[in-house]
């Protein structure tokens, strides 16, 4: 049995859940972080679905001082959230300043306390263009200060960076994960709305990856 050695940054999206059940042998530790995004009930109780099913230990952990000092149409309601293409004119106001610099920080932090020696993070190509935080520039240095910055030298792990969402719906498609258990939606309603950015791509997803979408969505 290969050694469980890792932390993995689990919102409980289909790209995260992916991931989760890929590394699941290695995965010690799944953690959510609730930092006031209009989705974060959705999420999280599908991460502890998947945690639950796997037996994988969940932690949740709140950074709320994003949510009431960080500038972001994620973090202020549905109806900020712009509806259209994934692409960076209509999805940047949707940029939660260096989130996943924070969250990859108190990954590392826990990593290193609990004996662990890898991050999972599952940031995808399709990202690069909105996302600063998910280039791979930026996994290139964060990779470089954690194993600076720990006695261990933990590693940051990103295997999404290069490829794209339809090739994770194919690779998910493969181990039989129930997408229809994850969720995407940025307006945080009860079903997907269909329209936002994260729905368009999200349908567009299966629809390359020539896979069945399970999603509910209102429209």
């Amino acid at each position: 049995m290969p050694e469980k050695d890792s932390v993995i940054i689990y919102s409980g999206g289909l790209d995260s859940t992916t991931l989760l059940y890929e590394e699941q042998a290695r995965i010690a530790l799944a953690v959510t972080f609730d930092y006031g995004s209009n989705h974060a009930r959705r999420e999280i109780a599908c991460a502890r679905h998947h945690c639950e099913a796997l037996a994988i230990e969940h932690l949740v952990i709140e950074l709320a001082f994003m949510g009431r000092y960080f500038n972001s149409s994620l973090l202020s309601g549905a109806d900020a959230i712009p509806s259209g293409n994934y692409d960076e004119a209509n999805m940047k106001s949707t940029v939660v300043p260096f989130r996943n610099g924070i969250m990859l920080s108190v990954a590392c932090g826990l990593a290193e306390s609990r004996g662990l020696k890898r991050v999972l993070i599952a940031n995808h190509g399709g990202d690069h263009a909105i996302y600063p935080d998910c280039r791979p520039g930026f996994v290139a240095a964060m990779d470089g200060a954690m194993q600076a910055g720990t006695y261990d030298g933990v590693r940051l792990v990103a295997p999404y960076t290069d490829i794209s969402k339809a090739d994770i719906v194919r690779r998910g498609a493969v181990l039989g994960i129930d997408y229809g258990k994850t969720y995407s939606c940025y307006r945080g309603g009860e079903r997907h709305c269909g329209t936002c950015g994260t729905c368009t791509e999200r349908r567009d997803a299966f629809r390359l990856a020539g896979i069945p979408d399970p999603t509910q969505y209102e429209s």
